[in-house]
């Protein structure tokens, strides 16, 4: 049995041919750099800041410049690996995405915690939204943005 955290990843393809077959597309190399930052990726577990993931990357002893990272989140994200998750306007977060259930992500803006919930209600209602239509959907993105219930005194 899978451990708690995985139960709700679904392996599609490996995640390197994933993003080889995209850099191959763009004609660019799957470099050292590359590998070491989709590996630091596959081990976080929610969402992630690029700053942290750079930070993370020199700490273990790799090799990889600020821009390398932003250019590889960039080159993730039209892979269909990561996704950018929009909540603040001065850091850029992301999670892993590929071959995951979507997730709610739900944004505390008096507090800035953030928390990734399993919505299954919300999948088989967009599953029925593209299936009435004669669509097959690819993906979904649902953030919910809340504060604590002021005290009534």
């Amino acid at each position: 049995m899978p451990p708690p955290e995985l139960d709700h990843i679904e392996i599609i393809e490996p995640l390197c041919a994933v993003f080889r077959r995209t850099l191959k597309a763009e004609g660019l190399k799957y470099t050292p750099e590359r590998a070491a930052i989709l590996n630091a990726i596959i081990e976080y577990d929610g969402i992630f800041e690029a700053e942290t993931l750079l930070a993370h990357l020199v700490a273990s002893g790799h090799r990889a410049s600020k821009a390398t990272v932003y250019r590889t989140l960039r080159l993730l994200e039209d892979a269909g690996i990561i996704q950018a998750v929009l909540f603040d306007r001065d850091q850029s977060h992301f999670q892993l995405i590929y071959g995951r259930t979507p997730r709610t992500i739900l944004i505390r803006v008096d507090t800035g915690q953030i928390e990734a919930i399993d919505t299954p209600e919300v999948i088989a209602l967009r599953d029925r939204l593209c299936r009435e239509r004669g669509l097959v959907p690819e993906g979904h993105r649902l953030q919910i943005f809340a504060r604590a219930q002021p005290r009534s005194g």
